[in-house]
């Protein structure tokens, strides 16, 4: 069987950049040992930065980016895997070295490939996807570290994003005081208290476009999807031995911080990587995820979804700063899950 199906290809040659809908076969997906018959996928920044020229995600071309996927199995060649089995792709090299789900079918490694857990329907797993992946893993690092409800405040830096927004409602469910920052609209406002959030303040309330060591002490722990300046100035923010998860770098991966928050208040900064998560975590973080997040609230997040055929021109908007929230992509609509 040599199927054809459709794809998002992006290309490079010299200085010529293309991204475009094209016709593959099974031919053109590189050797693993399960194929998937790609039900949904979302829009990732590191997507948007893809599919762009001068993105710095790719090395190689053409490519079929898309970070994340939710599907049904067509074949396996690993007994862990059967015909029709639901699954889940996130992180590895998925999108980046591998491709990925920006397309009709995926053949991929068994050992990145997730059993969609009881609980979540393909579409929510894709309304989660990578974004709600990465900020339950940062909630999960923080409880190890012992925060808890009742240890004050918790910020969300970036809060109206994919991750920020998974992050407001994954810590309101589970009973903590949240502030969001967002540097968005009225709307914005709106949309995280409806997601759970406590107040809504502006990013220049968290970085004010200086770095300084030390401010006034303000939040017990954070999840920032932002890094960069804004990162540096939030530590000096944080309350003695509170603790930051860092999962992104929308403004940037230089830290240019210094060591006073370390030393003098003891700020912790935990490292969140979504990538290369061992399998037995990952499991573990995808159940939570089945068991914690409701529908409702997933719906609100993924208000927006589109057909493969809108990818072209929906992947750089992302890039704008304006987006609220997560869009997934349906690739096999005439496959029903809910």
């Amino acid at each position: 069987m040599n199927k054809s199906f459709h794809a998002l290809v992006v290309n490079k040659i010299e200085q010529s950049f293309s991204r475009r809908i094209e016709s593959l076969t099974l031919n053109d997906l590189p050797e693993a040992g399960v194929l998937i018959r790609v039900c949904y996928s979302g829009i990732n920044y590191k997507d948007s930065l893809a599919a762009i020229p001068n993105g710095h995600i790719l090395k190689n071309y053409p490519f079929v980016p898309g970070i994340d996927l939710s599907g049904i199995v067509v074949s396996s060649e690993d007994p862990r895997f059967k015909k029709d089995d639901p699954v889940i792709v996130t992180g590895y090299g998925l999108g980046v070295s591998h491709f990925g789900g920006f397309s009709e079918y995926a053949r991929i490694p068994a050992d990145w490939i997730v059993p969609l857990p009881s609980g979540l329907t393909l579409k929510e797993a894709m309304r989660i996807g990578t974004a709600g992946f990465t900020a339950a893993l940062s909630v999960f690092r923080l409880e190890q570290a012992g925060i808890a409800p009742d240890k004050g405040e918790v910020i969300v830096t970036g809060a109206s994003g994919g991750v920020g927004s998974h992050a407001v409602a994954l810590l309101s469910d589970l009973g903590y005081s949240v502030v969001a920052s967002s540097g968005k609209s009225a709307e914005a406002s709106s949309y995280l208290k409806m997601l759970g959030a406590q107040s809504v303040i502006a990013r220049e309330a968290v970085f004010d476009g200086t770095v300084k060591p030390l401010q006034k002490q303000q939040w017990t722990s954070a999840v920032d999807s932002v890094g960069g300046k804004p990162l540096a100035g939030l530590l000096g923010r944080m309350r003695y031995g509170g603790y930051v998860a860092a999962c992104g770098l929308a403004a940037g991966s230089e830290l240019p911080a210094t060591v006073f928050p370390f030393i003098l208040r003891g700020v912790n900064l935990l490292g969140i990587d979504s990538v290369s998560c061992p399998m037995e975590l990952r499991q573990v973080i995808w159940q939570r995820l089945a068991e914690l997040h409701k529908p409702e609230k997933l719906a609100a997040i993924a208000q927006k979804e589109i057909p493969l055929s809108q990818l072209p021109n929906a992947l750089p908007a992302l890039l704008s700063g304006k987006k609220i929230g997560r869009t997934i992509v349906i690739l096999n609509p005439e496959v029903t899950d809910e």
